[in-house]
């Protein structure tokens, strides 16, 4: 038996494919991936590797950097993002989150595109300029 990371991940894609409505010869159709093999990942027999993530990743539509996280290649980041959220949301179909990071990324696009012009701070990193940042109004006191 592998370890405990196998079994976790395994259960995961088990359970994003079950939420997705995908039968596991449809996952190996999506991936390329065998019917076995990937019987073998969900039920914890197997550790796939990061190109395997990738592709089951691909084939779920879902991010690869949540597997890799899931599988223990990547450290978790502190805070996680909106978006590893709404992608990690269990409780939603596939449907309901593909419609969810769609609004999500047009709110983002949008966001970005009226952001203000950012000059680099000394560590390469970008802040507004002061010409361009926006000031609060003065409070009523």
């Amino acid at each position: 038996m592998v370890g405990h990371a196998a079994q976790d991940i395994g259960s995961f894609i088990r359970a994003q494919r079950e939420s997705a409505e995908v039968s596991l010869r449809q996952l190996a159709e999506r991936t390329g991936v065998s019917n076995p093999y990937l019987s073998q990942i969900e039920r914890g027999l197997r550790k796939p590797s990061a190109e395997v993530l990738a592709q089951i990743a691909n084939g779920l539509r879902v991010s690869a950097e949540v597997l890799y996280m899931r599988a223990g290649i990547l450290e978790e980041r502190t805070g996680g993002s909106t978006r590893d959220a709404l992608v990690m949301a269990m409780e939603l179909t596939e449907k309901q989150r593909s419609a969810l990071l769609e609004v999500y990324d047009a709110f983002v696009s949008a966001n970005c595109a009226s952001a203000p012009p950012e000059e680099p701070k000394p560590d390469g990193t970008k802040k507004p300029t002061a010409s361009t940042a926006k000031v609060p109004p003065p409070s009523g006191d």
